[in-house]
């Protein structure tokens, strides 16, 4: 789960990270009442997006008087940013975050992130941080600072100043820096985050270190031991079917195709992903209905697959080992009879009980198409997807 700058800076700050004053702003009066209430000569109105790169898209903009402010936020709000990372879609602008604006000396990159070849957390750092870091790293990468941190003793003093001196910090600086290091290690640590990044990390003009822009992600499997975080949540950030998903207990990550996918298991489903490739067809989407796939939660995936206007055909491969085969079976019936799905739909069954499950769906009424192996069964998901767009362009 993902959450807003200004809901990490607020994080991150009660961690004891330095940040700028700002407020959140949902309409442009209250934009301009924000900047009024902080007090100065310039503001920075800042699109709360689920995004990075906003400022090359022109989600944040300098503004030195009240009304320009609120022209800014006019023309942000109700918008959709379209950035790098949000593809052609975009995301809706429904906040804006106003920020006093800051003198900047210098900009630094800084993260925390999980390092799965070394087990380890690992701190990213840079002392050229700012908007080109992606490309800095790719034609720099010797000035990018990498120090493994040992979970079991956490960040270490040395470890912070280690960092702060390899990112030129001077001599005054260096209390300041290892204080904000390590509040961003704890906030990691303590809030079971996947991802920490400050960028940029700004020296200002009279020495000061301030997070400028911050994100944090979170361990989407520990959010129900930490409710304050799963609060912060806003869906509208988010795909809709994963977040229908969530909601259900379902795993599901939408994608660009036209076969839509029911399977039980993350191994299987991504086996049936690459054979529907295989054999010149793109799936829809990944969706793992779990172990338990009963009747009722048979119903919730094909209601799921079917909220994607883009599916012409559906393919439910199901290998019964907890489960049986003619539950799956009778789930799967109820549930087309129910819904009235109006697309193809191909079921593969293997697993406890095969042969009985293969039967109910035989003198079943219901209209499917069925299929005895995983080749087979996607095979026929992409014939039965090409003839039903065939249908709709006539």
């Amino acid at each position: 789960m993902d959450i807003h700058e200004y809901q990490a800076k607020a994080l991150l700050s009660e961690f004891g990270m330095p940040v700028a004053k700002g407020g959140i702003a949902y309409s442009p009066e209250q934009a301009a009442y924000r900047a009024k209430e902080l007090g100065g000569e310039k503001w920075v109105v800042k699109a709360q997006v689920h995004s990075g790169a906003r400022g090359k898209a022109g989600g944040i903009r300098v503004c030195s008087t009240e009304n320009e402010v609120m022209q800014a936020a006019n023309e942000l709000l109700g918008r959709r940013l379209v950035t790098n990372q949000t593809g052609p879609q975009g995301k809706l602008i429904g906040r804006l975050y106003i920020e006093e604006a800051t003198d900047i000396g210098r900009e630094i990159y800084l993260a925390f992130a999980l390092d799965r070849s070394s087990e380890r957390i690992m701190c990213v750092a840079s002392a050229a941080g700012g908007m080109d870091i992606e490309e800095i790293a790719v034609s720099s990468p010797e000035s990018i600072v990498r120090v493994p941190i040992e979970p079991a003793v956490g960040m270490q003093d040395f470890q912070a100043r280690e960092i702060a001196f390899a990112l030129g910090m001077e001599a005054g600086q260096l209390a300041e820096a290892v204080k904000a290091l390590k509040a961003c290690y704890r906030a990691f640590r303590d809030l079971d985050a996947t991802m920490v990044e400050v960028n940029p990390l700004v020296v200002t003009g009279d020495g000061r270190i301030i997070a400028l822009d911050a994100k944090m992600g979170f361990d989407d499997n520990a959010l129900f031991r930490r409710p304050q975080i799963s609060e912060l949540r806003d869906k509208s950030q988010e795909d809709p079917r994963e977040m229908n998903a969530a909601d259900r207990g379902l795993s599901y990550v939408g994608l660009d195709g036209n076969i839509g996918c029911i399977i039980n298991g993350a191994g299987l489903a991504m086996a049936t992903l690459d054979m529907i490739k295989h054999v010149g067809g793109e799936p829809a989407n990944f969706l793992d209905i779990g172990g338990g796939a009963s009747p009722e939660r048979v119903a919730k995936a094909f209601n799921l697959v079917l909220s994607d206007a883009g599916v012409d055909a559906i393919l439910v491969n199901i290998f019964a080992g907890i489960n049986r085969c003619d539950w799956v079976a009778e789930g799967v019936i109820q549930a087309m009879e129910k819904l009235k799905v109006p697309v193809p739909v191909v079921v593969r069954l293997s697993g406890t009980n095969v042969e009985l499950g293969r039967q109910i769906l035989a003198d079943s009424k219901v209209d499917l198409i069925t299929a005895d192996t995983l080749a087979e069964a996607a095979e026929k998901a992409v014939a039965a997807a090409k003839t039903q767009q065939t249908r709709g362009d006539a």
